[in-house]
């Protein structure tokens, strides 16, 4: 059985969390609070960041977001999330690095440094200059999604793909620490509430930081 050491609002956790549920794989979800730094997790990642996936009985152990879908896309058949023409995979690589590295280092991981970091760690309140600017960028973000919708089913092309997974895994985790503002995108939210409303998705929506807690809509599917 495989085992994901992740923690809730790690969006790279959450992103192999849904393509391990799209394609169909069971695995064990094994909560994992990176700062602590256990000298069990640093021998599997030695970045000591999550996720890092596990299958003791095969002596397998898979570090880095990108490591790990790539495995299970070359190993699983079913559910292909880097599928299509050269240029079509090309495509959905291009979004995911924009979500995995763009998106976190301009929206998801200030909002994670101001709301969570400062709030459990530090004892400190949020810059209320740099939530105003992160909640900008992530505008230009969903702007770039509205674009992609009004010309794809999906935001790569016309099937779902690890594209759609990065985006979602991302968005969701600004979403639930109040970065996100879906007034004026009617297509991002449109796309985003057919995802919200995937099985894959739900366990995600159900889960609670004991100490922060996400906006009214954030479960909605219909939000």
């Amino acid at each position: 059985m495989w085992q994901l050491y992740q923690f809730p609002l790690c969006p790279f956790s959450r992103k192999v969390r849904l393509l391990l549920s799209e394609k169909g794989i069971a695995y064990d979800l094994i909560r994992e609070n990176p700062w602590e730094a256990r000298p069990e997790f640093q021998n599997l990642s030695h970045a000591l960041q999550t996720p890092v996936i596990v299958n003791p009985e095969r002596n397998i152990a898979i570090a880095d977001s990108r490591a790990i879908c790539e495995y299970f896309e070359e190993t699983v058949d079913k559910a292909p999330m880097i599928n299509g023409t050269a240029i079509n995979r090309a495509e959905i690589r291009r979004l995911v690095a924009m979500f995995d590295e763009n998106f976190f280092a301009s929206v998801t991981g200030p909002l994670l440094e101001e709301k969570m970091k400062k709030r459990l760690f530090l004892r400190q309140p949020p810059d209320s200059r740099t939530l105003r600017e992160t909640i900008k960028l992530a505008n230009q973000y969903l702007d770039y999604v509205d674009y992609l919708i009004d010309n794809r089913p999906w935001l790569a092309g016309s099937t779902m793909s690890l594209a759609d997974l990065a985006a979602a895994a991302q968005i969701s985790v600004a979403d639930y620490l109040g970065g996100i503002d879906w007034a004026q995108h009617e297509q991002a939210r449109g796309w985003y509430s057919v995802f919200k409303s995937r099985p894959s998705f739900r366990p995600l929506l159900s889960e609670r930081m004991d100490v922060i807690h996400p906006p009214s809509h954030y479960a909605d599917v219909n939000a």
